[in-house]
């Protein structure tokens, strides 16, 4: 076999994948086949399960170049193979973007041996069947709703793009904005297919087909066949009615969400638009028939977009709320177009959809308004279709989730494995003792066969699944829907929740504060009233009046609440042109702002032409006639206006302090600059700058449209500082108060200046009063200096303890332990990291050692970009938080998704993209969804353990009957299947979560010890006390093999008679299958009832769910079901007997089955209760002598509080190390003299990469300076 090397798709990125080809082997595939025959299709169906194994087994490894059929696997943790058939069709070229490749004459093209081409879209007539080119073959293959294309030069797959990668902006003016001649657009639609997101609603039968085929439905299948083998009809009935029964939930279930899916995408996919053609002649067509490098006029009524597409004319007002969550309107300019650039040569820009965002109109916005000028329209450069623009990602991410790496599920497999293992011991203890008994071959297969089914239980799935779907109704009742019902388990192991701040801490609104202005390099004093007469013409107010993206939508201003915020507090009116202004003039149509206007007297001398004069004299208007719209990157934005009366353009800025005063002449910017922002940041003001700047004569009106805002974002004069409050949302503190309690963990994520992140976080109490914030600076390697972190203190928050109304007292506690005295002296008090997206991102390049030392500690991280933020949640994750995310979804839909839970506050579109979505607008369902989630996991662990009881106890009373050729009865294994299993499995799961969130943590694995010696208890009570009850009836005095004759009750003979004469009629499968008799008597009522004990045992209830008793539907199953089992038992019914085929035993004897019940029961309670659920206490008390307490929660209080017993294994003599990556890191600096950093320090990073050892700290020299914040 030729082995390849190993190629990858989408290399380096979050969908990266491993590709091998492969091709058929005809011998593989005789041998295969023949294997199928033989094994009754079995091989098949295990193929069908394996799709790597089955490509193997199948197909011979070759070159990607002669591949027919590939095999993908994901390269991330899960290792996720995928099988895809090789494709080709006839194209005449092979680049999507290019042109049609010419034929070599005419009379080529008018021959017979035209090419015809052969693709989908010529049998529904969209594409012509012949072109007058030559056909050559393209291979593709389509994954996931993602095209493919193989590339003869690179002799690999590339993932189909458009206009969104690799094409410059002025390539975009240049070559893509006059439209596409009807041949380019009939080639490009060859690749590129029908412009339509869509979700195929499976038909009935193939979801049918797909769901039989499940693993569990098989063994279903092969239970029921071996079943009827041995008689066992209505048993098999029952279970052949409950799987359609579940098969049918199933498909209505899953149809019925792929059709909301599909409706909810298919409102707006097919819609007529207006395309430009090459001869500058528009044509109407439907949505569906556009392709990239379409040109698209974008109507002055606005239009669901149906495409991505990239702004080349016109402005528009974009409404959203599908990508971002915010209905807040947002203003779209035209790209730029750096050929039209006035300042010489500069670098290429590359066009990008996320970094052009501003100028974009994304698939599934509604433009609300168009701007357009002299009779031009606004005009859109289509850049990607289909699947390929933003709404198709979104959806492809709901209809491709990525899986849930949980232990729970991992570990469900693995005990599985276990009973596989348990039934394999079994089926040879039947087979060698039922050949000993000259039992007959087909009875020894079937027995041996029988314990499978037993052991391994069909309804585990079904079971499992119950309690998450109680769980998403409870949750949904308090405002709170999920796309992703599996995550609701993993929510009760969060450790860690990450919070955005401006409209998920704090308010929406802002308040104005205050404001300082700044002249000839220095502040001026305090300022509170903006509307002031002395203030209306000056350079500060102009700024807070035009640099905004406002615009009136009937009659209102609209926009971001910030510019909002600020626009109303100077007072000013904003105008805009109307639509047949626009169109009117040659000249762009600046929107317009002006002081309100003041009524003056007029003299009586002055006529009505002097009024007028003197009007325009007074009147003061500023028409904003370009605009760069706020970057998240840049943290800025900026806009170019023209005063009435003056011939010069002015550019006014605004954005975060920092960035702006960068961009200023440094003779504007006071000297106290830094310690005045300081100031105000620290009292969690929102601080925002404003410049300005005169432009050159050189730009003018018209060139400003097409610069870059490079050249206009310089060389700015400073202005001053608006201060805006923004408030605490009422409930952030008490929830995060709660959280703290539970010692899960809180961490601030925002794009908001650091300082008053870092006041705002100490204001809600994510760093308490006595915490000290260490801010961590890093700056990139410049001029052959290596990279550099500066180490530097916060000042010392005592102020802080009388304003934050929580609890205050210190945590640190005194450690007695002899074994911890030789330890280093902890610090005085815990710390709290705080930095910027900037250092976050140094750090992680050029300290990846030190970056897990940071996230152990680190609380604040400010000015993060949206993409940081996601990198940030992958971080927690590689040192094993399992992190929660809870934003508004305006910039965090990455981290939403990457999360383990991701909590979205909006209640718009864009919550599709996050597993969870809360209509209340706080975080007070951060709570509620982790309580519920404990609940959930707590009745996965329960419901598992007791279908794991129930297989292991019922596979004993067999083996047990087994041992005298005898069996459970098949009424017998209906009532226990059927009464008591599924109406307890499916109580057992209503019960709700408690109301408090503990600092204990519901266990994450199976295989841990608590479980394990839990399971393991249970197996050996029932065990002990069906093998004693079996034993013990064998040695009554009254005890005979049973006959129909038999009389042990001493009855009347015509009471014998009649029972034996119904035992008789009710046919032959008693004596056949010797059912009737003392052993089986027994063991049925003593294994009835050890069902319902351990059912009632595996219930817990405080502290994740409510008290069992409080389950009422689950105690109401209990008590009928033990009332009707002693019933039975105590005073026995001749029918109810007949029917269960159970026979009469003396009083006595029922009195000893009831006292071996009653002992079963309590040992049972006492062993879990005092036993297994205390066994890490009674441990760690014989082993530290039973102190409690533990030093790490007051040094580290950012961690997480396990059971006493955990933290025992953590910081105990000879312990065991942790499994999770942040507590092993935070053991290891515990014992570390050198960490935390010292106050003004600097570490270095390595020079070479070489080089060993970790990175260096330096302390400063006399020469070094350093910035104390």
């Amino acid at each position: 076999m030729e082995r390849t090397e190993k190629k990858y798709l989408n290399a380096e990125g979050e969908d990266e994948m491993e590709v091998l080809g492969y091709r058929p082997c005809w011998w593989k595939l005789v041998l295969v086949g023949t294997g199928s025959v033989c094994s009754g299709g079995l091989l098949l169906l295990f193929l069908y399960w394996m799709p790597e194994w089955s490509v193997k087994w199948m197909c011979k490894e070759v070159s990607l170049k002669e591949a027919s059929v590939l095999l993908l696997r994901t390269t991330d943790e899960f290792r996720t193979w995928f099988r895809v058939r090789v494709h080709s069709m006839e194209a005449p070229g092979y680049e999507p973007l290019g042109s049609p490749w010419p034929s070599d004459s005419k009379e080529a093209a008018n021959s017979p041996t035209t090419p015809v081409i052969q693709h989908s879209e010529c049998e529904k007539g969209l594409l012509p069947r012949t072109l007058e080119v030559e056909g050559i073959q393209v291979r593709y293959f389509i994954h996931q709703n993602m095209k493919y294309l193989w590339s003869p030069r690179a002799l690999a797959f590339r993932r189909l793009s458009a206009l969104e990668e690799g094409v410059p902006c002025s390539v975009i003016h240049s070559r893509h904005s006059n439209g596409l001649g009807q041949p380019k657009k009939d080639f490009r639609k060859l690749f590129y297919g029908e412009n339509q997101i869509d979700v195929k609603v499976p038909s009935i039968p193939q979801l049918l087909v797909k769901e039989v085929l499940n693993p569990f439905y098989i063994f279903q299948v092969f239970s029921v066949i071996l079943w009827s083998f041995d008689d066992y009809y209505l048993y098999a009935s029952a279970i052949v009615f409950m799987s359609m029964v579940s098969i049918c939930t199933s498909l209505y279930t899953v149809r019925k969400q792929y059709v909301l899916l599909h409706d909810m995408v298919a409102a707006h996919n097919v819609v007529r638009v207006r395309v430009y053609r090459s001869n500058n002649v528009t044509e109407e067509i439907f949505s569906t028939d556009l392709v990239p490098g379409d040109v698209v006029v974008i109507p002055t009524n606005g239009l669901m977009m149906p495409c991505d597409a990239v702004l080349i004319s016109g402005t528009c007002v974009v409404n959203e709320s599908l990508l971002t969550g915010e209905s807040v309107p947002v203003l779209k300019t035209n790209l730029p177009n750096p050929a039209r650039c006035t300042s010489g040569a500069m670098q290429e820009e590359v066009y990008s959809p996320e970094n052009h965002k501003r100028h974009t109109l994304f698939c599934g916005t509604a433009v609300i308004q168009t701007r357009f000028y002299s009779g031009e329209p606004v005009k859109a450069v289509v850049v990607r279709t289909g699947f390929y623009t933003s709404k198709g990602q979104l959806v492809c991410s709901i209809l491709y989730p990525k899986p849930t790496n949980f232990k729970l599920y991992r570990d469900a497999y693995r005990f599985l494995l276990c009973l596989v293992g348990v039934a394999g011991i079994g089926m040879m203890y039947s087979i060698i003792s039922s050949a000993l008994k000259g039992e007959e071959a087909h009875r020894i297969i079937v027995e041996a066969l029988d314990i499978i089914t037993i052991t391994v239980p069909p309804a585990l799935p079904a079971a499992m699944t119950a309690g998450i779907v109680y769980a998403q109704h409870r949750l949904k009742r308090k405002g709170i829907y999920s796309i992703s019902p599996q995550r609701i388990n993993v929510c009760g192991q969060l450790n860690l929740v990450c919070f955005d701040k401006t409209g998920t801490l704090t308010e929406d609104g802002l308040d104005t504060w205050g404001f300082l202005r700044a002249q000839d390099g220095r502040f001026l004093s305090l300022e509170r009233d903006v509307t002031t007469q002395s203030l209306t013409r000056s350079r500060f107010i102009a700024a807070m009046a035009t640099c905004h993206s406002l615009t009136n939508i009937e009659g209102k201003i609209s926009g971001d609440p910030l510019d909002c915020k600020m626009f109303e507090a100077t007072g000013w009116v904003l105008e805009e042109p109307t639509t047949e202004e626009t169109a009117l003039h040659d000249q762009i149509m600046p929107t317009v702002v002006h002081p309100p206007r003041q009524t003056t007297s007029a003299t009586p001398s002055c006529g009505d032409a002097d009024m007028e004069l003197q009007e325009l004299m007074n009147s003061y208007e500023i028409g904003i006639i370009s605009q760069f719209p706020f970057s998240s990157a840049l943290q800025r934005m900026s806009v170019v206006t023209r005063t009435l009366g003056q011939r010069r353009l002015t550019a006014y800025m605004k954005g975060a302090p920092e960035t702006v005063a960068s961009l200023c002449k440094k003779e504007t910017v006071p000297e106290n600059f830094s310690d005045v922002l300081e100031k105000y940041t620290r009292q969690g003001l929102r601080v925002i700058a404003l410049a300005h700047r005169k432009l050159e004569a050189k730009l003018t009106w018209h060139k400003v449209q097409s610069v870059n805002r490079v050249v206009i974002e310089g060389n700015m004069e400073f202005l001053g500082l608006i201060m805006l409050q923004n408030k605490l949302k009422p409930r952030s503190v008490p929830i995060l108060n709660e959280l703290r309690r539970a010692c899960i963990r809180t961490v601030m994520v925002t794009g908001d200046n650091m300082l008053t992140a870092v006041s705002v976080a100490r204001e809600c109490g994510m760093i308490p009063p006595h915490g000290k914030v260490i801010v961590t600076e890093a700056s990139p390697p410049r001029e052959g200096q290596a990279a550099t972190i500066n180490w530097q203190y916060a000042d010392e928050p005592s102020s802080w303890r009388t304003r934050v109304g929580i609890d205050t007292k210190d945590l640190r506690i005194n450690v007695e332990d002899d074994g911890l005295k030789d330890r280093p002296q902890p610090p005085e008090a815990c710390y709290h990291f705080a930095m910027s997206g900037k250092s976050f991102a140094v750090i992680t390049e050029h300290f990846p050692d030190l970056l897990p030392k940071l996230l152990l500690c680190g609380t604040v991280y400010a000015r993060m970009a949206p993409d940081q933020k996601t990198q940030l949640v992958e971080a927690f994750q590689k040192v094993d938080y399992y992190v929660g995310m809870c934003g508004d979804g305006a910039n965090d839909c990455g981290a939403l998704k990457r999360a383990h839970a991701g909590i979205s506050l909006s209640k718009l579109e864009a919550s599709v993209a996050s597993p969870f979505t809360s209509r209340t607008p706080d975080i007070s369902c951060v709570p509620d969804l982790i309580r519920e989630g404990r609940a959930a996991l707590v009745t996965s662990f329960c419901v598992f353990k007791f279908m794991a009881l129930y297989s292991i106890i019922q596979y004993l009373s067999v083996l047990l009957l087994y041992s005298v050729l005898s069996n459970l009865g098949d009424v017998q294994y209906l009532f226990i299947d059927l009464a008591i299993i599924m109406s307890i499995a499916f109580t057992m799961s209503v019960n709700s979560s408690w109301k408090e969130l503990v600092p204990q943590r519901p266990p994450s694995s199976l295989m841990s010890v608590p479980m394990l010696l839990s399971v393991s208890m249970q197996i050996f009570l029932s065990l002990a006390f069906q093998v004693t009850a079996f034993l013990l009836v064998k040695e009554q005095p009254w005890y005979e093999t049973w006959t129909p004759s038999s009389n042990a009750c001493n009855r009347s003979r015509g009471d014998e008679l009649t029972n034996t004469s119904i035992s008789v009629l009710n046919g032959t499968e008693v004596d056949e299958h010797n059912i009737s008799n003392y052993e089986n008597t027994t063991l049925f009522f003593v294994s009835c009832c050890q069902y319902l004990a351990v059912a009632f045992v595996f219930s817990k209830g405080k502290p994740f769910q409510q008290p069992v008793y409080r389950n009422y539907l689950f105690m109401g199953c209990i008590l009928v079901l033990y009332g009707f089992i002693i019933l039975i038992m105590m005073y026995p019914i001749d029918t109810i007997d007949d029917f269960f085929q159970l026979v009469c035993v003396p009083s006595d004897w029922r009195n000893k089955m009831l006292l071996l019940i009653l002992a079963n029961v309590a040992v049972c309670i006492l062993v879990e209760n005092f036993l297994c659920d205390c066994s890490f206490q009674w441990l760690r008390i014989l082993y530290t002598g039973g102190h409690d307490e533990h030093p790490v929660p007051s040094i580290y209080p950012q961690l997480d509080s396990e059971p006493a017993s955990c933290w025992r294994r953590l910081w105990g003599k000879g312990g065991r190390s942790p499994k999770a990556k942040y507590k092993r890191l935070a053991q290891e600096l515990l014992v570390d003299p050198d960490w935390p950093p010292k106050p003004k320090t600097s570490t270095k990073a390595r020079g070479l990469p070489a080089e060993s050892g970790g990175p260096r700290r330096q302390g400063r020299g006399p020469g070094d300076t350093a910035t104390q914040l």
